[in-house]
């Protein structure tokens, strides 16, 4: 992890590695998790291999839906790590997305507890690493890792 680039969000997940994977690949799991609550996620796409597609919508009040995220995976590694990337979409061209490109790493390790779940968010320059942490990166980002926990240690991802 580089300080000047990266943004992070590490925890321990009381739940099987395979669930909090499950929680990552099935997507009637991954909508439950990836916004903040109370927005409502819907998956249109969720492809998880090199290649494949992520692409999400959100909704303030459950019925009209606007885009969120459109991206492309760069690794799946199961049941291990996932990389994915903004800068590249769905269809493989190249994109200039909002708030920032980035690109994301997923690892997760097994924990005597649990799942050890770690991301970290790479961006291109410091600009953008500052604009994404301005932005609110620790609360979004740790409000849909805790949200991702209590799905995965729920059982409904077992």
């Amino acid at each position: 992890m580089n300080p000047e680039l990266d943004l992070s969000v590490e925890r321990i997940i009381r739940a099987p590695r395979a669930a909090v994977w499950r929680a990552w690949t099935d997507p009637s799991l991954f909508e439950r998790w990836w916004i903040p609550a109370p927005t409502v996620c819907r998956v249109d796409r969720l492809d998880v291999r090199p290649g494949g597609g992520l692409v999400t919508r959100m909704s303030d009040d459950g019925a009209e839906f606007v885009p969120h995220l459109d991206a492309c995976f760069l690794v799946v590694e199961e049941p291990d790590r996932i990389v994915f990337t903004n800068a590249v979409d769905s269809a493989w061209r190249p994109a200039v997305p909002a708030p920032v490109p980035m690109t994301a790493e997923v690892v997760l390790r097994d924990h005597p507890d649990g799942t050890d779940y770690r991301i970290t968010v790479r961006h291109g320059d410091p600009a953008a690493r500052a604009r994404h942490a301005a932005l609110g990166f620790a609360d979004g980002w740790g409000s849909v890792t805790d949200q991702l926990a209590r799905c995965a240690e729920s059982g409904a991802a077992r």
